[in-house]
């Protein structure tokens, strides 16, 4: 290897690195660490009820579950959040949580610690969603998948970006491969004006950075809410959902949110 060639590789390295360097001066503004028992913690989080109907059936997925606020579908227990799909006379019931208007941020780094479901169909999602839903709808208002996860696609990981130029179906995203998806990872996203990154453990493994930033293709310089989800079947989570299945469960440690 000529000299040249090796201060090249060098410099590509460095490059690496820098780009995927934690800010050094973060501060935790806001987190749930999930240490206490029952219902969730309502100064935080909001539900999601129902199967989306009228506005948007399906949750706009063509979803089989309905949300409940049930404990049997939601509850904390021994530090963790449980979420908890089940099937009952041919009936899913799931839960949704979502901290709008309870937490909202822009730019920063959200930390997920979680294990996730399992089975055929299911689906667990770890997202955001940009506060302007109501006033500019979607994909305009932008969605930051930090984590998907779904059962056909064991050990998968996947992280996508939604916008009124682009989405996940049609391209900005990225994946990986873990090999105990149902063991607890933590699953991050690091927001900046410019870019978007995501891990797991500590690796990034897809970065969006547009070449031009305008409002079609950044929609992300306004407040953003959080959302967990376990859904089953769907358009990305099914459509099969294995019929033996009876329940699928993803806990979740903590969240937390630095800037």
């Amino acid at each position: 290897m000529n000299l040249s060639r090796h201060l090249f590789l060098i410099l590509l390295l460095i490059l690496f690195i820098s780009s995927t360097k934690r800010p050094k001066k973060e501060k935790l503004i806001w987190s749930d660490e999930f240490n206490y028992t029952g219902v969730v913690d309502s100064t935080k989080w909001n539900f999601d009820q129902g199967n989306g109907c009228p506005q948007l059936c399906g949750w706009g997925n063509n979803e089989a579950q309905i949300y409940t606020t049930n404990k049997e579908n939601i509850r904390v227990e021994n530090g963790l959040l449980i979420i908890e799909a089940k099937k009952n006379d041919n009936q899913w019931t799931s839960a949704r949580i979502n901290s709008r208007k309870k937490m909202t941020f822009t730019y920063g780094r959200i930390e997920f610690r979680a294990k996730l479901a399992e089975g055929l169909g299911s689906w667990s999602a770890l997202w955001m969603l940009g506060e302007s839903v109501s006033s500019k709808s979607w994909p305009a208002c932008g969605e930051i998948d930090v984590m998907e996860h779904v059962g056909k696609f064991p050990g998968v990981i996947q992280s996508a970006m939604h916008t009124s130029f682009s989405n996940g179906e049609t391209g900005n995203k990225g994946s990986t491969k873990i090999g105990s998806y149902n063991q607890f990872h933590v699953y991050e996203a690091l927001w900046t004006s410019k870019s978007i990154q995501f891990f797991v453990d500590g690796i990034n493994y897809y970065t969006y950075q547009p070449l031009e930033i305008n409002e079609k293709t950044w929609p992300f310089d306004s407040p953003f809410f959080i959302i967990m989800n376990l859904a089953m079947g769907g358009n990305f989570g099914g459509p099969t959902i294995d019929s033996t299945l009876t329940h699928a469960r993803m806990e979740v440690d903590y969240v937390r949110v630095y800037q």
